[in-house]
């Protein structure tokens, strides 16, 4: 009897990126990390591209993908993200799924995603075939080929579902086994009634669909896929191997698959080192002759003996069906048990009759210049994926029916956005949770609100005013929050960003940071046409005229602008669209010539007067920017604060040492002065351009002489950091024996401090050094032998980095 293996993991994260900027902003939740996807990525999906073999003492044998050897998916707004902040895991991933065509006779391990995670079976039909579009052209651009299989948001199904995927193209998706309705062997014998998850999950099986198509359904193992999410099974690699050995029953006479699907966060991030469990698990799989495979290979190897009916309208995190994402069912995450889901309902009503406003918007708005507006919707995709002039262009000349000029360009781009958008406002996550103004829900609230503010700059429409009626019914479970009209006017209207809010930030900025002549702000670009700076004492103006043009809409604006800093974090700023050169040089000249005699109230008049109620300050900044600049208007305040606690220290030290001798309590205000003064000065060395070891040590014996606290996850980041550059300097220059020794110092130093380093990337590079080190190796004792006589320091940093170097450096030798 054959024995497969099957694990798929679902990575997604809900999109984070401001829907004006498109990008993540700061959060400080994830600390010490930018935001939730950084951290994300470094507790789960970083630590699967390279997890970690361990022998029986925990130390590290070799290192390999998980990716390349389990079945997954990638939420599309996900990965584009990772494309652009962590490209080297990105590609990792990209790398694995070619690899494991290498080793599953061509089928890879990667499967598409419906784009933006939507309730599939609440969804129009036209809307579902975008988002299976969109996945399918996603999922061709970044992994290089048509693919076989699709995950539905929640395994959300039903027919209609299924029958877009297999006219796409699709061959399979997963469901779960409680999903199933019915069975029978194919073309004969009688339906057997498997509801209630009573479906061998084991085998594929055919749907044969009412337009004549058909599709492989997988049902997953649900009690082994629950005790991974829910049970703690990660906790022991062992564990969780014998548990997937246990799917395996000598009474089924057919080649067996056994085959979970979680969320693919459990490795790593909801499971600390689950990644590692996962690792081990498939090696022992291998070990006990289990073959792992993924789901195309398994498809091709062993087609359909049977055939499934499905429960229409179900998924695999609602026991109700689909109600989770448009009622009040009783299924939540458990936040709070007094509290009640009732605006779910009045959510999906408010944008479902947005979504409807929209689509009138958007055929009146592009169907005079586009031949067919939802198969251009459909091919979106491509611009989305590439906003290169170029391919705009190319694929407005596909789609249009007459050339374009600029205006109607901006207008027909405006308008597909704000289909792009009112397709994130359905994103399933705005409904999993349990409050209305989660940040979940807030985030599709946003979607909502820019296809709003598109749609209103090119209709007559009052759609704003319709959707905040219907939303007002929707009411949160926390006093003060209101209800989604307001929730949407206090986190979704001050949030829209225009042109003239962007030129407002380069204006403000522009007093601190310094810009050339063309200037990238998120999405948008900025291109400076005129500016002058003068500066008396703290106090400086800036007078400037720019064009700004949004990268996404290609919507643009000449706008002029006067900031006046008064110093530290008093700014005030004027921007208006640009009214024409006399006016321009008029607002110029009298603002200049005011300053120039210090007259800084009748600069504030003037501003008053040229731009009238458009003025801002630091706090109109977004957000990142405005971080950095509070940052540099406080760090001399910062400074004198640590100045003063390490003067206090070095002055108080002796007398602490006295008083302890004494045999009497050091007082706390003592002790508190100290604990400051230890992890600035810890902080310090880690961050100083040259680390100086024997005043690390000093201040490390200082640290556990008092026993004071120390800022573990603040100093732990600095410390990775740090070893991580000096790491990175030695695979640059293996030979160069000083960045080998300071490593290998700051390595043992660390080890004194009550800090865990995550050593995660370091290890990646050192056992990168070592395979190519050892790849010079002769197969033969001496030269071995000479090799760790030459490279004892090396050998010493592995050990240290936890690597058993024997038994890998006896590995090699014994396969040269």
């Amino acid at each position: 009897m054959e024995r497969f293996l099957c694990i798929h993991g679902h990575f997604y994260q809900p999109p984070r990126e401001n829907p004006w900027l498109e990008a993540v902003e700061i959060q400080d939740s994830a600390y010490p990390y930018h935001d939730w996807n950084e951290r994300i990525t470094a507790e789960c999906y970083a630590p699967n591209t390279a997890s970690r073999q361990l022998d029986g003492e925990g130390r590290i044998m070799g290192i390999i993908s998980n990716y390349a050897r389990i079945s997954f998916n990638f939420g599309p707004t996900l990965l584009s993200w990772m494309e652009r902040h962590v490209p080297e895991t990105y590609q990792a991933i990209l790398s694995a799924d070619r690899l494991s065509r290498q080793w599953r006779s061509g089928h890879g391990a990667a499967l598409a995603q419906v784009y933006n995670h939507i309730i599939m079976p609440l969804a129009s039909l036209r809307d579902k075939q975008t988002q299976v579009q969109w996945g399918i052209r996603d999922f061709e651009h970044r992994f290089q080929r048509f693919p076989e299989g699709m995950w539905l948001a929640e395994t959300a199904v039903d027919t209609e579902t299924l029958e877009v995927l297999a006219e796409a193209g699709i061959r399979f998706t997963i469901l779960a086994p409680h999903q199933a309705k019915q069975v029978r062997k194919l073309n004969c014998g009688s339906w057997q009634e498997v509801s209630g998850s009573r479906i061998d999950p084991s085998r594929a099986y055919l749907c044969r669909l009412p337009s004549g198509r058909s599709i492989t359904l997988f049902f997953y193992d649900g009690p082994i896929s629950q005790a991974v999410a829910f049970e703690k099974l990660l906790n022991s690699g062992e564990q969780f191997f014998t548990r997937l050995a246990s799917g395996f029953t000598g009474y089924r006479k057919h080649p067996q698959l056994v085959h979970i699907a979680t969320d693919g966060e459990s490795y790593g991030h909801h499971h600390r080192f689950g990644e590692m469990a996962l690792g081990h698990a498939l090696s022992q799989a291998e070990k006990n002759g289990i073959r792992l495979t993924n789901y195309g290979e398994f498809l091709k190897l062993h087609p359909p003996t049977h055939e499934v009916q499905i429960i229409e309208n179900s998924s695999w995190s609602c026991l109700h069906g689909v109600e989770r994402w448009r009622s009040d069912c009783g299924c939540n995450s458990g936040g709070n048990g007094s509290w009640n889901q009732q605006w779910r309902r009045p959510l999906r009503d408010s944008l479902d009759w947005l979504n409807r406003q929209l689509e009138t918007c958007y055929l009146e708005g592009v169907g005079e210049y586009l031949k067919d507006p939802w198969e251009a919707r459909h091919d979106y995709i491509n611009v989305i994926l590439d906003r290169s002039e170029d391919n705009v262009a190319a694929y407005l000349l596909k789609h249009s029916q007459r050339p374009l000029d600029g205006d109607t360009t901006a207008a027909v781009l405006c308008h597909l956005e704000m289909q792009r958008h009112t397709l994130l406002m359905y994103t399933s996550c705005g409904w999993f949770f349990d409050e209305l103004s989660g940040i979940e829900t807030v985030q599709i609230i946003q979607y909502a609100a820019r296809a709003i503010q598109l749609a209103e700059k090119y209709s007559n429409r009052p759609v704003e005013q319709g959707f905040l009626k219907r939303l007002a019914l929707a009411a949160s479970n926390i006093p003060g929050q209101g209800n989604g009209a307001d929730i949407y006017t206090r986190a979704a209207k001050p949030a829209m960003i225009d042109l003239i809010k962007v030129c407002a930030h380069y204006a403000v900025s522009s007093i601190f940071e310094e810009y050339g002549d063309e200037t990238q702000i998120f999405s948008y670009r900025v291109f400076r046409e005129d500016f002058q700076k003068v500066q008396s004492g703290q106090m400086m103006l800036t007078v400037g005229r720019v064009f700004i043009q949004s990268s996404i809409t290609r919507k643009s604006d000449r706008i002029s602008f006067c900031t006046l800093h008064f110093g530290g974090h008093a700014v005030n700023c004027g921007v208006r669209s640009f009214q024409g050169e006399e006016a321009y040089l008029t607002m110029q000249q009298e603002v200049t010539a005011a300053f120039h005699q210090a007259d800084f109230a009748a600069i504030v008049r003037l501003m008053d007067y040229h731009f009238g109620m458009h003025t801002y300050s630091l706090k109109n900044l977004f957000r990142d920017e405005q971080r950095h600049i509070l940052q540099l208007i406080i760090a001399g305040t910062l400074q004198e604060f640590e100045d003063k606690f390490t003067s206090l220290y070095e002055t108080s030290r002796g007398l602490m040492v006295f008083l302890r001798e004494a045999g009497m309590p050091v007082p706390h205000r003592f002790m508190a002065t100290a604990e400051t003064s230890l992890n600035l000065q810890l902080q310090s060395t880690f961050s100083s351009d040259t680390v100086d070891i024997n005043r690390l040590k000093e201040v490390i014996n200082e640290i556990n002489s008092w026993h004071v606290n120390v800022d573990t996850v603040a100093l732990e980041f600095i410390i990775r950091r740090r070893l991580e550059t000096v790491m990175a300097a030695l695979v640059a220059e293996p030979e160069h024996e000083q960045h080998l020794m300071v490593l290998l110092n700051l390595v043992e130093s660390t080890a004194d401090l009550p800090v865990a380093v995550n050593l995660w990337q370091v290890q990646n590079m050192y056992w990168a050094l070592l395979q190519s080190m050892i790849s010079g190796l002769q197969p033969a004792d001496e030269a071995t032998n000479a090799w760790r006589s030459r490279h004892e320091a090396f050998k010493n940093l592995g050990q240290r980095l936890y690597f058993n170097l024997p038994a890998i450096l006896e590995t090699a030798q014994g396969a040269l």
